[in-house]
């Protein structure tokens, strides 16, 4: 095993850099990371090796000793060292490569219309995490960002009631669990601790079905596009993709070209925005930039996802109609969320290990992928 130091830690192993392509859990002491669509050993980093207290069944007592011994060290001048003899036991991380993604799912999941990915049922895969961190309990000696049990399982209470109703064995199995692990740690909320409490109720006498029943289209369906219809008031008009490392988590659909934009003919000629968003949620707030050949403006997003973006030149100067009509718009973008370096490639490699995902679930897939692969699409 060769450890060396970067961006001022000790880290073993090299994984995928591109964000969307990378799953991470941070464990006590250290921070794993695998690259999404390989099969590899875990890189790494470690935070604080002193508290690593569970690196011993990774990489063996004597892997520990030394480890502990490198890291010791400083690391502004440190070089890399090759550990002989000593190796990640990739049986022993297995739960956390799991666990990290499943965080990733949460995080990443490409859920669009246009690319025919259905949304993943949050309760249900929140459920399937705070199973897993429990069963990680030897990495979590503390606290870290992907340690609580508790705060996955509180605001779901009631939407998992109606899944056990359904009464997919599956489903009433899992909650079954989660209700035991909801009374080791408890829930601070006293309205959703009333709801968990009817919730245990439900599971303790429900009777599972000899089989599961089938998801249909309605149960993970999005909203078809932003909405917008071709316009007959336009001086101009495009498309752009949101940047997903940009936005929130489960905003918008995650397919490409689902922003769209075009100049209103209007005194002002302001630029009105729709992105496409998954039912439910609300993107207001959410910021939303133009820029087009030496003219740009800001706005932010409604709840409907859509903006009225008022542009001005570099002199501060507002645009108009007249100025509108010939000016070159084609090199209009326009940015959802914040500005971040992110490809095409990346999300189409993304999209691609999704659709692997559900075509043929594997023995880590998720509940909440299993059935939204046996929904009828």
């Amino acid at each position: 095993m060769r450890i060396g130091v970067e961006s001022g830690l000790w880290t073993t192993g090299e994984v995928e850099r591109a964000l969307p392509l990378v799953t991470v859990l941070e464990v006590s002491g250290a921070v794993m990371s695998w690259t999404l669509d390989e099969q590899s050993t875990p890189q790494i980093e470690f935070t604080d090796a002193s508290r690593a207290d569970w690196l011993w069944r990774v990489v063996g007592e004597r892997g520990h000793v030394a480890v502990a011994a490198v890291t010791d060290g400083p690391t502004d001048s440190a070089v890399a060292i090759e550990l002989d003899g000593i190796d990640v036991d990739t049986e022993s991380v297995e739960i956390p490569r799991r666990l990290a993604l499943g965080h990733w799912l949460r995080r990443w999941w490409p859920a669009g219309v246009g690319e025919g990915i259905p949304a993943l049922d949050l309760p249900l895969l929140d459920a399937e995490i705070a199973i897993l961190t429990s069963a990680a309990e030897i990495f979590f000696t503390d606290d870290t960002i992907d340690s609580g049990v508790a705060e996955l399982l509180s605001p779901h209470a009631a939407a998992l009631t109606e899944h056990v109703r359904s009464g997919d064995p599956r489903v009433v199995e899992m909650v079954r669990r989660c209700v035991d692990l909801v009374e080791e740690v408890g829930i601070g909320d006293p309205a959703h601790r009333s709801e968990w409490a009817e919730l245990s109720a439900l599971a303790a006498h429900m009777d599972a079905l000899d089989t599961p029943p089938r998801g249909h289209q309605d149960d993970y369906a999005l909203a078809a596009g932003s909405g917008s219809a071709p316009r007959t008031d336009a001086i101009a008009a495009g498309t752009d993709t949101i940047r997903w490392g940009g936005v929130p988590a489960g905003i918008f659909d995650a397919a490409e070209d689902t922003v769209d934009w075009y100049v209103r003919a209007d005194p002002a000629a302001t630029v009105i925005v729709a992105a496409a968003v998954v039912p439910g949620a609300d993107p207001a707030g959410i910021d939303v930039s133009v820029r087009a050949a030496g003219v740009s403006g800001s706005a932010v997003l409604g709840s409907d996802g859509q903006a009225h973006v008022p542009l001005v030149d570099i002199d501060g100067e507002p645009m108009n109609d007249d100025r509108a009509w010939s000016h070159d718009w084609s090199s209009t973008s326009v940015t959802v969320g914040v500005p971040v370096e992110e490809t095409r490639e990346t999300r189409d490699r993304v999209r691609a290990f999704a659709r692997r995902r559900l075509g043929v679930p594997g023995p880590d897939a998720f509940l909440a992928e299993i059935l939204a692969a046996e929904a009828d699409y």
